[in-house]
Parts: structure tokens; sequence; C-alpha cells
């Protein structure tokens, strides 16, 4: 646990590697293209739980693998964001499962740690593109769900995207009051 306080608080923070390929915007949603860049990630599934509730589950394994709950005691620093695919019903209402993704460090790349936690699993991805939009306050599930609404409809007609999944992100340690990132990632359909 004292490693993964001192790792929020002192490590360092990198961002996930993407490229901005476009910007658009219409009405009051502004949007990005981005190609982000594949890698190794934890990961933690969340099933049979609200989404919120779910996240309060993930987040703290994601957060002790990151600190050092590892084979090798290393706490690895932060990578931003971090990241969960959340899975919309047909109605829009969120289904009862999360994934969270956390890109580990470019430093343990070739060899991360091994998770202490039988529940996290490293696995690889390949890049993505996604569309994105970016808003701020302390997130719920509600929000992301309102956002990705948004975001489908300022794309309508000019962008396909995959429709049984979207990613919800987040950029800020819990303890940041103000001027908090939060973004919703439509992932780019291949063509």
């Amino acid at each position: 646990m004292l490693g993964m306080i001192r790792n929020s608080l002192f490590g360092s923070v990198e961002t996930w590697p993407w490229q901005v390929l476009s910007k658009g915007d219409k009405g009051d949603v502004s949007y990005e293209e981005r190609a982000c860049e594949g890698g190794k990630f934890a990961t933690v599934e969340v099933t049979d739980k609200p989404v919120d509730e779910a996240l309060r589950e993930a987040m703290p394994k994601v957060m002790k693998y990151v600190g050092g709950s590892n084979d090798k005691g290393l706490g690895m620093g932060m990578t931003v964001p971090i990241s969960f695919a959340v899975f919309p019903s047909d109605n829009g209402d969120l289904q009862k499962k999360l994934k969270v993704w956390f890109r580990i460090p470019n430093k343990f790349q070739s060899d991360p740690p091994a998770p202490s936690d039988s529940s996290i699993k490293i696995e690889d991805r390949e890049g993505i593109t996604v569309y994105s939009t970016q808003f701020g306050g302390y997130a719920k599930a509600a929000d992301y769900a309102a956002q990705a609404a948004q975001l489908r409809s300022a794309l309508e007609g000019t962008a396909t995207y995959q429709t049984d999944f979207y990613f919800c992100t987040g950029y800020d340690p819990p303890m940041k009051p103000y001027g908090r990132r939060n973004e919703v990632w439509l992932v780019k359909s291949s063509e």
C-alpha cells in the first residue's frame, strides 16, 4: 500500500503515446481522431456489477500492481490515461461489465513484472485509432455514457466506429479536485 501511495504522489507519469490525426467539432462537441500506440497492458475485468462499483473494485488492484505488488516489488510509475472499456446495451445503458486497461510504462514494456494478484492479466494489444472527446469533473458512468452519446451524434454520417464497446479514460489521481481531464474514446472501425 505504501508503494502505491508513494508511486502515485512521487512517481513518474508517462503519457500513453499517440498521434493526433485530425480534429473536428460539431455543435458543442470537439473531438480528435488519434492513432494510439499498442503495447503490453495490465488488465482487470469485473462482471455482474454496475460500472461505477466495478471500477471501485478494479482500480485499486491496478494501482497496487503499479505501486509494487508484483513479482519484482517494483513501483513502475504511472501511465495516463488509465482506460476502461464499457459495453453498452442496445438501449444505451451500460452492461454490468468493465475491463480496465493500464498501459505498462515504456521502461517495462519488454519485460513487465508479473502481477501478484491473479485477477490481473498482462495482455498485448495492437495500436488503435480512436475518436476522442474531453470533459472535466469527477466522472461517473452516467457522465461517460452522456459524453459517448454526444460524440456518436457529432460523428454521425462522417465516421465509422465500433458500437459494442467504448473506452472511458481518466488522467488524474482521485485527490486532484480541479482541472480534471476525462475522455471518451470510440474505436474506429476497420475499413
